[in-house]
């Protein structure tokens, strides 16, 4: 069956490296005292960059203040808040090396094109600011909360989370993009994982080239009058397919609070929240 090397091994673990070698962290893998010693002498940045336009502004405060006990503990971190509502950013307790910028952004009537924009809006970013800000970025989804450590296991050159509902799934079923119209476009024969929107990390200037590519294939769609499946989710995947990532992460980076937790699924770290998404987007 296709895409079955990708399901958890027999004894319940999944496989610790990609198939072209590329490390899958999980429970096990790292030693997070080794692992934070080694990066502690390198003195990075982590620049981390979150979306919270309209109803969404109601998940910053668990995101951060969740944050602040598990993500890059003891790490310089420079958050950067995308926001058509400055005013509605929480005045939370950062750590001593954790800073906060807020960033203004136009509001929009549809949710696809709140997150059509986001790879625009992150290469702008990067090109302006963070090329010589920071070391690393991450980009995550708002309406997440951590539950245990992200720590430094998680950088390296360019890093993809396994999407919750489909790490052990055949790849037939995988929800990628498939018109061939579409710059997103991936047959059914092809594919290795499918990746989650929700997460995308790596060294600033890889970050940079995958979300300039992203936001030019979104801009050709565009012209004619294309929308993927799944926004820019559908485009990362896209770009992942011919541009591996060095490292993945486990769903133990990516769940989803409706799911049911399985046997190999050791622990969550971050996961998406449970709400009305008829609520809060703004159409449906």
């Amino acid at each position: 069956m296709l895409g079955s090397k990708f399901s958890p091994l027999p004894d319940g673990k999944i496989f610790p490296f990609a198939p072209w070698l590329a490390p899958v962290v999980q429970e096990g893998t790292f030693d997070p005292i080794l692992t934070d010693s080694i990066f502690k002498q390198q003195n990075i940045t982590i620049a981390t960059t979150v979306f919270a336009l309209g109803k969404y502004t109601r998940f910053l405060k668990d995101f951060l203040e969740s944050a602040e006990h598990n993500y890059f503990v003891g790490f310089r971190v420079h958050y950067y808040v995308f926001t058509d509502q400055p005013e509605q950013v929480p005045a939370v307790k950062l750590s001593e090396e954790h800073h906060l910028t807020v960033l203004t952004v136009p509001s929009s009537n549809r949710w696809q094109q709140i997150s059509l924009s986001r790879m625009a809006r992150l290469e702008k970013l990067i090109e302006s600011r963070l090329l010589n800000e920071a070391d690393y970025i991450f980009s995550l989804d708002v309406d997440s909360k951590f539950y245990g450590r992200w720590g430094v296991e998680t950088l390296s050159r360019l890093v993809g989370v396994m999407h919750p509902w489909f790490y052990d799934k055949p790849r037939e079923l995988f929800t990628y993009e498939r018109r061939p119209e579409s710059q997103a476009f991936i047959p059914y024969a092809e594919g290795d994982y499918y990746y989650g929107g929700a997460v995308i990390g790596g060294l600033v200037k890889d970050v940079y080239q995958l979300a300039k590519t992203c936001r030019e294939q979104l801009d050709i769609d565009a012209s004619k009058s294309i929308e993927a499946a799944w926004q820019e989710e559908s485009h990362l995947n896209k770009y992942f397919l011919y541009n591996k990532p060095s490292k993945l992460l486990s769903p133990e980076y990516l769940w989803d609070d409706t799911k049911y937790k399985p046997e190999e699924i050791k622990i969550i770290r971050f996961s998406q929240v449970i709400k009305n998404y008829n609520e809060i987007r703004p159409n449906p």
